[in-house]
């Protein structure tokens, strides 16, 4: 596979990155590797949704602004928790429906930690996010970072004081290359991510780092339908990848059960949500959103940022596939540690849909858009 991509241009926050407080390895088959703060219990008597949740966090923030400091869903307990920075706050947050903690940090001194070691730190193999439930920027490095390089992240993390915090994760942080059925191209395989429209003709959007712009895809090796008309990796990682062959593009995912889950729209993803993620070789897997607007520094030095962190597995050929919640498109699946054995979690990264849907002019409503000619 031809080499990656630039990097794009800095990335827009989304109004979502409220609901965070805000790596891993991309894996593409046949080409490279790549102290807690304290709590005010106010118990909601309400149960929320996540979509519910994902609203009122919305309209919390309006009423609250600096005094909130990132929230997450608790599945568990079906209720938004809020993190304030005073009782005052706690009170309104109490009041709405919402449980409130009282934390040190706030987002403002959490993003400002987060971008010193954007700015700072290219270390391969770590990733970092804000982490609302622990209210610190989590550091992660995998166990490939040793050495120099492990005692120059440890400085970098110690500068930040109890803004941050540094872990460990026994795999490697890699590129995943595989919406989720399998697409190949000369170099290797990928996962179908979603069928789009754009102009009223039908594309499907794909990992950056799976190809460049002029890559064909099909469906086996020898037998292109589409083509890459542009990639964004590193910096974003991202496809548009127009069909050139009158072939279905429903808008659903594979289940790999002899059924599908219909997509009708795309939506921003919430921290504590439920996901799935469908891919060509791990077929479908469950896990929870963990952090938003997450910077990751994959093998070979590829820095991405403003990515999806969950608690899910992934391995080669994975790259690009879906990751969904019920008919929503949520994420392109962009890489993390490898293998789903024994129970491995992850972490994975997504590229939130959104972002190349905004990009391109493009909307999730395949059904509608015209055969190709």
């Amino acid at each position: 596979m031809s080499s990656p991509s630039s990097p794009s241009s800095t990335k827009s926050t989304t109004r979502r990155a409220t609901l965070a407080g805000a790596a891993a390895a991309a894996l593409l088959v046949g080409a490279f590797s790549l102290p807690q703060a304290s709590a005010s219990p106010t118990p909601s008597p309400d149960e929320l949704s996540t979509a519910a949740a994902a609203r009122l966090g919305d309209r919390l923030a309006d009423d609250l602004g600096a005094r909130m400091a990132g929230a997450y869903y608790d599945a568990a307990r079906k209720t938004l928790v809020v993190n304030v920075l005073d009782k005052p706050a706690a009170e309104h947050v109490a009041a709405r429906g919402a449980t409130a903690r009282v934390v040190a940090h706030t987002s403002a001194e959490l993003a400002a930690a987060q971008r010193t070691l954007d700015g700072k730190t290219d270390i391969p193999g770590t990733s970092w996010a804000v982490d609302p439930k622990t209210n610190k920027v989590v550091v992660e490095a995998d166990r490939t970072v040793t050495g120099n390089r492990l005692a120059q992240l440890k400085k970098a993390v110690d500068a930040l004081g109890d803004r941050a915090a540094l872990t460990r994760i026994s795999g490697e942080l890699t590129l995943l290359a595989a919406g989720g059925d399998a697409v190949y191209s000369s170099g290797g395989r990928c996962s179908l991510g979603f069928n789009v429209v754009k102009d009223g003709k039908p594309y499907f959007l794909l990992a950056g780092h799976c190809g460049k712009r002029g890559t064909s895809w099909g469906p086996t090796r020898g037998n292109p339908v589409s083509v890459t008309d542009d990639s964004k990796f590193p910096g974003d990682d991202y496809a548009l990848v127009r069909y050139t062959k009158d072939v279905p593009h429903p808008s659903e995912v594979n289940l790999y059960n002899g059924s599908t889950q219909k997509i009708t729209k795309a939506g921003a993803a919430t921290v504590g949500q439920a996901i799935q993620r469908s891919g060509s070789t791990t077929q479908v897997r469950g896990g929870t959103v963990t952090a938003l607007n997450a910077t990751v520094t994959y093998r070979g030095g590829y820095k991405v940022t403003g990515l999806i962190k969950a608690d899910v597995c992934g391995d080669k050929g994975d790259s690009g596939g879906s990751m969904f919640a019920g008919d929503t498109a949520l994420g392109l699946t962009s890489g993390g540690t490898i293998g789903c054995g024994g129970g491995a979690r992850g972490p994975m990264y997504f590229q939130p849909v959104t972002e190349p849907l905004s990009a391109y002019g493009a909307t999730i409503s395949p059904s509608t858009a015209s055969p190709t000619g």
